[in-house]
């Protein structure tokens, strides 16, 4: 390419560690789901309690975060899904334009978590969550490998948008 500043909307510098980030994240998501169900047999356990804070039990969510916005049916189902993978397509020209490292890491964690609960809406008609923390009476909600991806991923983003290299202060004078 000819301009420096004009970008392939798919393809970047840091796509390839973006992109790296995202699979990594994918598989580790449905393999501690996988296990969770299939070889740990979470569902025939019920809850089971690790630490005072730390416990084990499964939750079907149909909604997004914090069950928001339940979708009981296959449409519904659909229609998060489809929200889930026009969000990565964002994401991955978001990651083409990137010049960050954090970001590149941090967009792949949110892109992998996005993905990896999509996958669980197409198969089980909801996302498996299974990691409780609690303390002083109070109940954070219950989350997944993906969860964790993509509140890390935004903290990153957010973290780099703040006060990552790109802002220069410019001398008004």
């Amino acid at each position: 390419m000819d301009n420096p500043k004009q970008s392939p909307w798919f393809w970047g510098r840091l796509t390839p560690l973006g992109t790296t980030i995202a699979a990594l994240t994918l598989i580790a998501d449905q393999l501690s789901k996988f296990w969770m169900i299939y070889v740990y047999e979470i569902t025939d356990r019920g809850k089971v309690v690790l630490t005072p804070f730390f416990d084990l039990v499964i939750v079907w969510n149909e909604g997004i975060s914090y069950g928001l916005f339940p979708q009981g049916s296959r449409a519904g189902q659909g229609v998060l899904i489809a929200i889930a993978l026009a969000a990565t397509v964002a994401l991955m020209i978001w990651l083409a334009r990137t010049t960050s490292m954090l970001a590149a890491i941090s967009i792949g964690l949110i892109m992998g978590g996005a993905l990896g609960n999509a996958i669980d809406r197409a198969l089980y008609g909801a996302v498996a969550d299974f990691f409780s923390l609690h303390g002083f009476g109070f109940y954070w909600y219950i989350f997944n490998l993906a969860d964790l991806a993509i509140v890390v991923g935004v903290i990153g983003v957010l973290y780099e948008t703040l006060f990552g290299g790109h802002k220069k202060v410019s001398n008004p004078s």
